[in-house]
């Protein structure tokens, strides 16, 4: 924006917020604030659309919507957003954790979630993630991802004010709610969608429909299946509308079309509406897809980010409390940008999830050897960022996708077609001597690409050692998985569990009786919670409560130790040991070297190494003990976990 027209937008805003049913003090909040976005939220804004035939009503419709919205906002939610921007890094700092849930899996409603709440606190859960829980069309939803309504809750799991009533909940308790918002497509069944089908051209200007194939035949020399198996082709044809719609993902779900300022502006409403019930971070949901260029991918183009720049503007200048998660599951090259790079700079997304970590974790786990994951996660990733932090996890409600290229692979002496081969045998328990039990997903014969499915014991081990009966096994299962927290406790970012995680959850093969999910191979490893298991946590013998014991004290740690703040730049080290991963936290209290060890072996350390790392005290943050050196060195036991002061 040009100064000109800056000053006669704030003017304009001005007058609103002047005329707003606020008082003073809110008033000239609001209007500071504006000036603080106005340029992050209007530049991108006027680069997009300012030769759209509705630049200009659009724009005007905008500044209201942000007054509106702040009129709404509850006196309690605008503390909340005042003590956000007095505490800016607060989603940053060692006590944030994760817990990442489907409502009806893990407490039947919203209101059973309320009965839960103490085993959240008690676990040191702080931030609380619901699947997809607005309403979802009937049948098959895509796990809830084809939305119908973004101002309505899923019926089966309760309404908007049990969602406020949540939320109210949890901020007594310190929590802060995350939900997800489907950026890329609604449901066909969304009233837009409905409104497009029968022939209202205001709405069909909301997605991409053809007349003719000649198009999407254009597009589709380019493009690449998201679903092959189950969802192949990019468009489908509507007999009763005579159009081809863009359908990325599966039949149902029709893509928005963001170069049309009016999805900017819906997009805008929804989200403020649901900050002001009280959600505090928002799973933008497969923004790589937003914007669509003639000759390319469709995937990361520069638009996408000039988008999510001007949404979290918004959300600035209303709702300071409300940050962004960018769902971006690309090479690390294209998710950079996503937690804001060159003129997006901590303007952008304030978390994204570490995709490459996750997948590196289980690559060394399976191989025992940790050169690939060093190269990848010192080449390809910086240090630090501004205003915005890692999601680390060991897995998601997802498939894990083989994310390895031929060049990282070439570069420490691996065939990259055959360890992405090794790693999907290897987690599908086909591999010879594998520990490992889990299942293929969306195989595809042509490009040799597969995916893998599997709870996080159960790719651990757990499952096939209490089959077999081995304690041993067993042992080995439960430190991988405590080895796994420690690492994502400490890398750098929010560590995010996935439900069930912390008791040792097995994939749930039950699910191929079920003939609305067996259709979908990663309801495998979305197991309704076992609340019978959840009350062996305590018992020091079982299973459950070795892993729940070993989670809580990562993350009792982790809240004990300064160094893990996000903010404080994540170094690589490369210590010349194959089967041990470490990187120093650089820290104003002085370093923290984390050390994992992803061999099968008793390893041993020289002190001198680790001095040179940056260890300046014996002290193990994790085991909150001073380490013993034996001739010089560190003795390192298998799976083992450490994080040196």
């Amino acid at each position: 924006m040009n100064i000109q027209s800056a000053l006669t937008m704030v003017g304009k805003f001005n007058r609103l917020v002047d005329a707003a049913s606020l008082d003073h003090h809110a008033r000239e909040l609001l209007k500071l604030r504006f000036r603080r976005s106005a340029d992050d939220l209007f530049g991108p804004f006027d680069e997009l659309y300012a030769t759209h035939p509705e630049y200009e009503a659009v724009r005007e419709e905008l500044l209201a919507a942000l007054v509106d919205a702040q009129q709404q906002r509850s006196p309690e939610l605008r503390l909340l957003d005042l003590k956000r921007d007095l505490e800016p890094d607060w989603f940053q700092r060692p006590e944030m954790v994760g817990y990442v849930f489907y409502i009806d899996r893990f407490a039947g409603t919203m209101k059973g979630v309320l009965e839960k709440l103490d085993y959240l606190e008690e676990l040191g859960a702080t931030y609380i993630h619901f699947m997809p829980c607005l309403k979802p069309r009937e049948g098959d939803s895509d796990g809830g991802y084809s939305v119908m309504d973004y101002r309505a809750i899923n019926p089966a799991l309760g309404s908007m004010q049990d969602l406020e009533a949540v939320t109210a909940a949890l901020r007594k308790r310190g929590m802060s709610l995350c939900l997800d918002l489907v950026l890329n497509h609604t449901a066909k069944e969304h009233d837009w969608a409905m409104r497009a089908r029968k022939g209202e051209q205001r709405y069909r200007d909301y997605y991409w429909t053809f007349e003719e194939r000649a198009l999407p035949d254009q597009y589709d020399r380019t493009l690449v299946e998201v679903f092959p198996a189950h969802a192949p082709g990019n468009f489908t044809w509507y007999p009763d509308m005579k159009r081809w719609v863009w359908t990325t993902f599966n039949e149902h779900q029709w893509d928005l079309n963001w170069s049309n300022p009016r999805v900017f502006l819906e997009i805008v409403k929804v989200m403020l509406f649901l900050a002001n019930r009280g959600v505090e971070a928002l799973r933008l949901d497969a923004v790589a897809f937003m914007w669509k260029r003639m000759g390319t991918r469709c995937q990361n183009e520069p638009e996408v980010h000039m988008i999510l720049q001007a949404l979290r503007a918004a959300s600035r200048i209303v709702a300071p409390a409300l940050i962004h998660k960018e769902e971006a599951i690309v090479s690390p090259k294209d998710l950079i940008p996503y937690l804001g790079q060159g003129r997006h700079t901590g303007r952008e997304g304030n978390l994204a999830y570490h995709n490459s970590l996750m997948v590196q974790f289980w690559s060394a786990l399976a191989s025992r050897k940790t050169a690939l994951m060093t190269h990848v996660l010192r080449e390809h990733f910086p240090e630090s960022f501004v205003n915005a932090t890692w999601g680390t996890y060991l897995r998601c409600h997802d498939d894990i996708g083989w994310a390895v290229t031929d060049e990282d692979a070439a570069a420490v002496g691996v065939s990259g077609p055959a360890h992405r081969a090794f790693l999907a045998d290897f987690y599908t328990g086909r591999y010879p001597a594998s520990f490992a039990r889990g299942g293929d997903f969306q195989s595809n014969p042509e490009t040799g690409d597969r995916r893998t499915n599997g709870s996080c014991a159960s790719l651990c081990g757990l499952e096939t050692a209490v089959e077999s009966g081995d304690t041993r096994a067993m042992d080995a299962a439960i430190h991988r998985i405590l080895m796994g927290h420690a690492l994502i406790a400490s890398f750098g970012g929010i560590p995010l569990i996935y439900m069930g995680d912390e008791l040792g959850l097995l994939n749930d093969h039950a699910y191929e009786t079920d003939e609305h999910l067996r259709h979908d191979g990663r309801w495998m490893h979305r197991p309704k919670m076992d609340w019978g298991k959840a009350k062996r946590r305590h018992d020091p013998f079982s299973i459950e409560g070795r892993i729940h014991a070993g989670v809580t004290h990562v993350l009792a740690r982790r809240r004990a130790t300064p160094h893990i703040h996000a903010a404080n730049p994540t170094s690589i080290l490369d210590l010349g040991i194959d089967g041990v991963f470490a990187f120093a936290r650089k820290s104003p209290v002085g370093p923290l070297v984390c050390l994992f060890n992803f061999s099968e072996s008793w390893l041993s350390i020289p002190a001198a190494t680790l001095e040179a790392a940056g260890v300046q005290e014996w002290r193990d943050r994790l085991a909150d003990v001073t380490v013993e050196l034996r001739g010089g060195a560190l003795p390192f036991p298998p799976q083992g976990r450490i994080w040196l002061s």
